[in-house]
């Protein structure tokens, strides 16, 4: 059981940054990544936690490392347990907004054989996703945690968030047989399941043969629905930009983790340790 010490959060972050073993611990990170993550050594930088937590990608739960820092929210596939990662991800947490998901709403989606529970949102410009933690007081800590750092954060920085272009959390494959625009076009290995990245429905390739430029997910056009796409070219802000129609029939969207379902993980080694692990804040 994890004990917070009731000592200012700044406080304890100060003596993680100046601390020998938060060197240590960052440096075997990013050794666990690879040449293919991104440096995490940066002056200033605490690791304040780390665990496993269940990633609800497209087409169903994944486990996934995440690493917690006080400016950063940092996470991976497994490879080898405790050894080994890729498709290394980060999201600024000044960025981060945490929404809670009730269990009712979970129950639907399995990992082993279990039902889902203990879920919540992480909400950002640049990636939206369903996370679940093994427990309930895993998730309490997690949640805690979390908004400490971005409120610190933001208060250091003395800045606010804006929601206005945070990026949707994806509907599941699973969740949809059917368009879930039109209402009618049925999903099959020729007729492909395809999502909005500015509402994240999941809708056929009629209903969604328009891209559209969300800068804050990528810097390419992106897919999005006929619906987003009229109320883009309806929005003041986005007057005098040009839509890009989609030419194939490609899912439109980029390479990420979303697709990692895709292929077969990798992980091996001893059993995943799913506890958040909390750093200089235990009695």
């Amino acid at each position: 059981m994890l004990h917070i010490v009731e000592l200012s959060f700044v406080n304890m972050v100060d003596r993680l940054v100046n601390s020998e073993a938060n060197c240590r611990r960052i440096a075997f990170i990013e050794q666990c990544f690879g040449a293919s993550g991104q440096p995490l050594a940066l002056p200033g930088r605490a690791l304040v936690g780390e665990g496993v937590l269940t990633k609800m990608c497209r087409k169903k739960p994944k486990p996934r490392q995440f690493f917690l820092f006080n400016d950063v929210l940092v996470y991976g596939s497994i490879i080898i347990s405790k050894k080994k990662y890729n498709r290394q991800h980060l999201i600024s947490l000044e960025d981060v907004k945490l929404e809670n998901v009730d269990d009712e709403m979970c129950r639907s989606y399995t990992t082993s054989g279990t039902a889902l529970r203990n879920g919540w949102k992480i909400i950002s410009p640049s990636k939206s996703f369903v996370v679940y933690a093994a427990t309930a007081t895993e998730k309490s800590q997690w949640m805690s945690h979390i908004r400490k750092c971005v409120n610190d954060l933001l208060l250091k920085r003395g800045i606010t968030q804006n929601s206005e272009n945070d990026s949707p959390v994806w509907v599941p494959d699973s969740d949809a047989s059917t368009c879930m625009h039109c209402k009618k076009s049925q999903f099959s290995l020729i007729n492909r399941k395809h999502h909005c990245r500015k509402c994240g429905m999941v809708v056929c390739n009629a209903c969604s043969n328009q891209k559209w430029l969300l800068p804050q997910q990528s810097s390419h056009p992106l897919r999005v629905c006929l619906t987003c796409y009229m109320q883009l070219t309806k929005s003041k802000n986005m007057t005098g930009v040009t839509p890009t129609p989609v030419h194939d029939d490609t899912s439109g969207e980029d390479t990420s983790d979303e697709e990692d379902d895709d292929r077969t993980d990798g992980a091996t080694g001893e059993a995943q340790d799913d506890t958040f692990t909390a750093y200089d804040v235990i009695n």
